[in-house]
Formats: C-alpha cells, sequence, structure tokens
C-alpha cells in the first residue's frame, strides 16, 4: 500500500498494530497500581482513549475482575445505558455464554413513563432493568443519572447487579456519581472524574469477556 506521504506506518497488519500500541501503552504507563488481572482493562481503556491520564483515574473493587467474568460465563445480560455501548461490545464472546447486551432508553414504556414523570428516559430504563435482570452487568457510559439512579436501587436492596462499570463522561453529576460508586461494597469499574464515555466501557467490557473466554 503506498501512502501519499512522507510517513510510513510501521505495520498495517491489524493484529500487529494492537499488539504494538498495547507495547508502548506499557512502556510509557511505566510502574502502576494495578494488580496483573486488572491491568488488561487499563490498557485497552487507553488503547481506546490514547488517555494514560484517564487509564490512572481508573478505580477497582477488589472483587470486579472476577465477578465480572463469573456474570458472564453464568450467561448474565449487559444491562447498558445507550445503544452506543451495545453497538461497540464484542456480543459474540457474550452470547457464547448465553447472555446478550440489553439497551432499555428508547423503549416507548420508558419514554413515555419519563415523559409523563418529567424524569430522564435514563433513569426510567434503569428502574425498568433492575426488575428485568438480576446479577447482570450494568454498564454506564453516558448518563450519570442512570448511574446515580442504579445506586440508589442498590442501596435500597431493589437491585443486585453482579457488577457496574459506570463511567459516565460530563459536567453535570458525572464526577459526583462516580465519587458515589465508590462507596458501594458491591463489584464495580470506575474512574475519578470527568473523563469516561461510551467508548471507555465498551473497551473494560470487551478486556473481562476476552478473560472470561480464557478463563
Amino acid at each position: 500500500m503506498d501512502f501519499k506521504t512522507e510517513f510510513k506506518p510501521l505495520t498495517v497488519q491489524p493484529q500487529e498494530i494492537e499488539g504494538k500500541s498495547f507495547e508502548m501503552i506499557t512502556e510509557e504507563l511505566g510502574e502502576h497500581p494495578f494488580t496483573d488481572e486488572q491491568y488488561p482493562v487499563v490498557q485497552r481503556v487507553i488503547h481506546a482513549s490514547a488517555d494514560f491520564e484517564l487509564g490512572r483515574s481508573m478505580v477497582f473493587h477488589p472483587d470486579a475482575i472476577q465477578a465480572g467474568i463469573a456474570a458472564l460465563r453464568a450467561g448474565q445480560s449487559v444491562i447498558a445505558d445507550v445503544q452506543m455501548i451495545q453497538a461497540g461490545v464484542s456480543k459474540d464472546r457474550i452470547r457464547g455464554f448465553g447472555g446478550d447486551v440489553h439497551v432499555h432508553i428508547s423503549d416507548p414504556d420508558v419514554m413515555e413513563e419519563a415523559k409523563r414523570l418529567n424524569t430522564t428516559r435514563a433513569i426510567i430504563s434503569t428502574r425498568k432493568a433492575t426488575q428485568m435482570y438480576d446479577g447482570g452487568i450494568y454498564a454506564i457510559g453516558n448518563a450519570p443519572t442512570a448511574l446515580l439512579e442504579l445506586i440508589r436501587l442498590v442501596k435500597e436492596g431493589e437491585a443486585k447487579p453482579g457488577l457496574i462499570i459506570g463511567m459516565p463522561v460530563g459536567f453535570v453529576s458525572a464526577a459526583e456519581s462516580k465519587d458515589e460508586l465508590r462507596k458501594l461494597d458491591i463489584p464495580f469499574i470506575t474512574n475519578i472524574g470527568r473523563k469516561g464515555g461510551s467508548t471507555i466501557v465498551v473497551a473494560a467490557l470487551n478486556a473481562i469477556s476476552l478473560m472470561a473466554v480464557k478463563a
């Protein structure tokens, strides 16, 4: 392949590109506080974002990785706050264990109830999901209100997630919702601050599903 620039890529082979990227991430990140089972998640988050500050800001409940692997291998579903997560995650690996990826934010009943109560669809879709799934992985990358509602439901005993991956991005309540998540005594993966997003949550999910396949 002839690129019309003076710069030539090191390789155009997908696996070699990923492998070289991971080598560069490990070298540039240097010493870090993450365990061997946590590091693949951090590595893929940095790979997806090219943001070392975001990677270093990640926080894991001690049981998070094993809880995520166990949930997937038990055929539990992933419940996402937005369709971007559903589109980006490797659904074949999740479906291989009998689970699936669900998003309810655009369900007609959710939209109708949110309008009736004058609240966000993210809140109503979270309430709906917790009535349908026990032990699943909740993946929240866009809506702080979804994460805050899930935390409320956990505290009140109305939700029992197997794992919460909560890394919503934004300015209004994003950092604060993650602060609240870190106070829970159930498995979670999150980060400190405003950064995050659906692609970051997808990266974390894909890392865990790869570990589940290899476990």
